[in-house]
Parts: C-alpha cells; structure tokens; sequence
C-alpha cells in the first residue's frame, strides 16, 4: 500500500466518514438491506450504542478513514448472549488491498477477548468477496435464506456464515 494502515477503535469523530462508507453501500450494493441512507445523527447514536464488547473498528490509512467493522449482538434474547454479528465495510476506492482483512482479523480478535463464543456473519446479494473474506478466517456456510430481502427489484439471498472463537477452550456450563 505504500501508506501506514492503522486499525483502532472508532471513535465519534468517526461517525462522517463511516456514513459515507456505509450509505454508498446503501446507494449502490447489496451488502446493506437498508433502503434509506443514515443521517448523522442516526450514525453517531449507531456508534453510541456500539461500545464495551460490541466494539467497532476503524481502519485508517494515514489521517483518511477507509474502512469499519462492528459487532453487534446477535439475537436479544438472553441464550444468545454469547453470540455476535460482524459487518465489513470498506470505502469502495481502497478494495483489494488487505483492508478488510485486517479489519476483519482484529474484529475477531476483539470478539474473542470480550468472551463471544460464535461469530455470525450475514452476507447479502451474493457478495462473492465476503463469502471469500469470511472463509479465509475460517467461517463456514450454515445456511442460506432465500429471496428474505428485496433491493434494486429484485429478491436477494441471505448467506449465513459462522466461525467458533475458543474452540479449544472449556465447554460451557
């Protein structure tokens, strides 16, 4: 890349360049099935509520923000407690460079240190790269839901992703 890439913890300060990120991704992929871009303040209350365990990550290449990565919880109810979802978004311009990768990597390192168990990812409307993405950290397929979304007029598919952190660690009680 030839630029130092720095990966850290989001901070509020953050929240412009995510949402540019993130509704270009609303604007012209299936990688979001959002329909409606994200005002400001919608984005910086999304990181408010993304602190502690749910961490989210950004990457940052010299003082420009290129990439982000969330986790969020999984299912509300309580069993479920120690599963996550993770999202990947990189600004379309810095793709194929490593980026979510390592995005991706330190994502699953923070998840591992709060105690996640399983780490779920969702990925819509075919998305090739993450499907690949995923299965280099070791995520396998568990299922695909078929035509759940609509967008650009068309059904989409859900492929659902997982990977167990601690495998080698002690059995739940």
């Amino acid at each position: 890349m030839g630029k130092e890439l720095q990966i850290r913890l989001a901070e509020q300060k953050d929240a412009q360049a995510i949402q540019k990120i993130y509704n270009n991704e609303v604007r012209n992929s299936t990688a979001t099935f959002d329909l409606v871009e994200r005002t400001i303040e919608e984005q910086k209350e999304w990181l408010r509520k993304r602190s502690g365990a749910f961490s989210v990550l950004v990457a940052e290449l010299d003082t420009e923000i290129v990439g982000f990565a969330s986790l969020s919880p999984y299912k509300e109810r309580a069993a479920y407690r120690t599963t996550v979802e993770d999202s990947v978004y990189v600004d379309e311009r810095f793709r194929s460079q490593g980026i979510a990768g390592e995005l991706l990597s330190d994502l699953l390192g923070v998840a591992e240190s709060s105690g996640f168990h399983a780490v779920i990812a969702r990925i819509g409307g075919g998305n090739e790269s993450s499907i690949a993405l995923h299965k280099r950290f070791g995520f396998i397929i568990v299922g695909t839901e078929k035509e759940i979304g609509r967008k650009f007029g068309k059904w989409q598919n859900v492929v659902v992703m997982q990977t167990i952190l601690n495998a080698n660690g002690p059995e739940p009680e």
